[in-house]
């Protein structure tokens, strides 16, 4: 019981919950390890059992503890076991909050709806052979039109994830080194892991992978870089082309990336605001592009587009032709519906609207609280904090839950930060800034919260 009364500062829930968070972090609270009951907690801490309660509340909230009934409560242990290790970090406790700003998913009232399409689609799902081409004429023709370069070949995948994950298997050999943005996507993170592939962290600013730090990276002679050149997640930093042009240069002269192939994941398409880019403007036959229609569209469709050289897409189709074979004809054409037809891309087109309104009205009234940050493209804002875990249990006792930004580091210790999907905040959105600097900085540091890499 000391352990719980020694260090607390004062005696408020969101205090008690702050100091708790603090021993699970530092180890001092095992996973799985039963905590003192409400009452047993409120008598020594001379505080009424109601106090304790809302703390246990805000650390539920924020998935570090979990209430087992008359067993008792306990430090959360981990997640599912078929979640790869940082997506088992990110999966809090499900429990019921005011605003969830965490999951980094499209709102689905955005979503183009799907009825029309359904409605014009042909009775039976038929496919004259197994052989047949894996991407439908018509789609193809459209992805031909609005890809950002001339791509030798193209092809339709499951998913982005699927799409960067064949990727590297045709490009890359067990033990090769491969860049990857830091903050970045963590599902990359735990793929190259999977794969036996060393990570070559590279910082990012306001206009994605910082060229100094590239070209030093480009000298450990990578098999392969991973980047997201619109809305990166989870920073929502676009690239300009000249940044584009810059990296591509580099690509170019430095000897070491002389075969250096290039993923890029266009995740957000057509809600980016910023215009399209890929390096394979200057290097199409060293680039893959994949354009994700998750976020614009709705994550179950599980479709993306992959694009590059063609020998890499043969061999890439070819290799899909062993295991799932294709992606639905009936999928592809309940796409190619919903990207040409005029009311499923105006939906889009006001999605994209929202989404930017949204994510101004918070970073605004952001630095009316005192907090600057850079514009972010997307539906996701990055932000400095002084301490994740305590920053994680504030917000949740207020009735916020964010995403820590640990699993999004690929170096450890490289910083604390959250990760806010901004998109998702549709009202009480000076509520949520006060909360957001109030629970992420000190009080006298709150003028110098910007990260400065983002000034």
């Amino acid at each position: 019981m000391q352990i719980f009364i020694d260090g607390i500062e004062d005696r408020t829930p969101v205090a008690i919950a702050a100091h708790v968070a603090r021993l699970i972090s530092c180890g001092r609270l095992a996973q799985g390890e039963r905590l003192p009951t409400v009452r047993q907690l409120a008598g020594a801490l001379a505080v009424s059992p109601a106090t304790i309660s809302h703390a246990w509340q805000a650390l539920a909230a924020a998935g570090l503890i979990v209430s087992r009934g008359r067993s008792g409560t306990f430090v959360l242990g981990t997640a599912p076991r078929w979640l790869p290790a940082r997506s088992r970090s990110m999966a809090g406790q499900p429990s019921e909050v005011r605003f969830d700003l965490s999951r980094g998913t499209p709102d689905p009232l955005l979503l183009p709806t799907l009825a029309p399409a359904l409605s014009r689609l042909q009775e039976h799902a038929v496919t004259p052979s197994y052989q047949a081409l894996p991407v439908i004429p018509e789609l193809l023709a459209v992805l031909e039109r609005t890809w950002p370069y001339r791509a030798e070949a193209l092809t339709v995948v499951d998913g982005a994830l699927d799409a960067v994950s064949r990727s590297l298997e045709q490009v890359t050999r067990f033990g090769d080194r491969v860049i990857v943005e830091s903050p970045g996507f963590p599902p990359f993170f735990d793929l190259l892991d999977q794969l036996g592939l060393q990570r070559l962290p590279v910082t990012i600013d306001c206009h994605g992978i910082v060229p100094a730090a590239f070209h030093a990276a480009l000298r450990h002679a990578p098999a392969a870089v991973i980047l997201q050149p619109r809305a990166q997640n989870p920073t929502g930093a676009s690239m300009p082309g000249e940044r584009a042009a810059e990296l591509a240069r580099l690509l170019l002269t430095v000897p070491q990336a002389a075969d250096t192939i290039v993923i890029e994941d266009d995740h957000s398409g057509e809600i980016s605001i910023a215009p399209d880019v890929s390096l394979g403007s200057w290097l199409p036959s060293r680039v893959l592009h994949v354009r994700s229609y998750s976020k614009t569209h709705g994550p179950d469709l599980r479709i993306a587009a992959l694009g590059g050289p063609t020998e890499l897409i043969d061999a890439i189709v070819a290799r899909r032709m062993l295991g799932p074979g294709w992606t639905s004809r009936m999928l592809q054409s309940i796409l190619h519906d919903l990207l040409t037809e005029g009311d499923s891309m105006a939906q889009v087109s006001e999605a994209r609207r929202i989404y930017f309104a949204r994510q101004r009205a918070l970073r605004v009234t952001l630095g009316e609280c005192g907090l600057e940050l850079p514009p972010a493209d997307g539906i996701n804002m990055w932000l400095p904090v002084h301490n994740e875990r305590e920053a994680l249990v504030r917000l949740a006792a207020a009735g916020i839950r964010v995403a820590g930004g640990s699993p999004f580091l690929a170096n450890e210790h490289s910083g604390e930060f959250i990760r806010v999907t901004a998109a998702a905040l549709t009202a009480d959105v000076g509520f949520v800034a006060t909360a957001l600097v109030q629970a992420a900085v000190p009080p006298a540091s709150a003028a110098q919260a910007a990260d400065p890499r983002w000034a």
